[in-house]
C-alpha cells in the first residue's frame, strides 16, 4: 500500500490510529529537536497532547531547557517514529506557546499526581538530592490538600505550527516511500522525494 496524497492532518490522524491499535506503549511519542539561539541543538522525546490543523501540541515547564530554547528560537522538528508499522512522520515548523485556556483545559485532565510534580519539579535545573525533591512534592501535597490542584505559572503547552510535513514509509531493499508537504500560504504542495 502506498501513501496516499490528500490532506496531511487527516493522514497524520489515520496513521496514529493505527498505531494506537499496535502494541507500542506510547504511540504518541515524539523526538522533539530545538535549538538554542546559538543554534546548538538538544533532542528529547515528549507526548503528543493535542494535535489539528493548527499543529502538534505538547506541554511542559516553560522554565526547562526546551521551554528556555523555545524562547530563544521559536521552531522545532518533531519525529514520530512507529517502528511496529514501518513509517514515521516528520515535522518541521514555527512554535507558539498555546492560550491559556487550552493549557488549562488539558491540565484539568492530569492525574492529580502528575499536577503535583509538575509543581515540584524545577525541570532541568540542578537536583542535590532526590531526597530534596520529594521534600518539595510532600510541601505541595499540603499546600494542595483536599482543593483542586491549580496549573502553575510555569507550566503551559507548545504548538508546533507546521511549515513541512513529510511521511516516510520503510520500503524493499531500502527504496523508502517519501511523501513530502510544503506549507504554500493556506496550502500545502506535495512531492515524491527520493529515497
Amino acid at each position: 500500500m502506498s501513501i496516499q496524497f490528500g490532506d496531511p492532518f487527516e493522514q497524520f490522524e489515520d496513521l496514529l490510529e493505527r498505531a494506537k491499535q499496535t502494541e507500542l506503549r506510547e504511540p504518541t511519542a515524539m523526538t522533539l529537536a530545538t535549538a538554542d539561539r546559538s543554534g546548538r541543538t538538544t533532542i528529547r522525546t515528549v507526548l503528543l497532547k493535542m494535535f489539528d490543523a493548527r499543529g502538534f501540541v505538547f506541554f511542559t515547564n516553560v522554565n526547562s531547557r526546551k521551554g528556555r530554547q523555545l524562547a530563544d528560537n521559536p521552531r522545532a522538528s518533531l519525529c514520530f517514529f512507529w517502528q511496529t508499522l514501518f513509517e514515521q512522520v516528520l515535522v518541521d515548523g514555527t512554535v507558539q506557546t498555546v492560550d491559556a485556556a487550552d493549557a488549562d483545559r488539558y491540565w484539568s485532565t492530569r492525574p492529580r499526581d502528575s499536577q503535583f510534580a509538575a509543581w515540584a519539579s524545577l525541570q532541568s535545573e540542578p537536583l542535590d538530592s532526590r531526597a530534596t525533591l520529594e521534600a518539595r512534592l510532600a510541601d505541595f501535597h499540603t499546600q494542595f490538600v483536599d482543593v483542586d490542584v491549580p496549573r502553575p505559572p510555569h507550566w503551559s503547552g507548545y504548538r508546533v505550527v507546521p511549515e513541512r510535513i513529510e511521511f516516510w514509509r520503510s520500503g524493499w531493499q531500502r527504496l523508502h516511500e517519501r511523501v513530502c508537504y510544503e506549507r504554500a500560504g493556506d496550502a500545502w504542495s506535495v512531492a515524491l522525494l527520493n529515497p
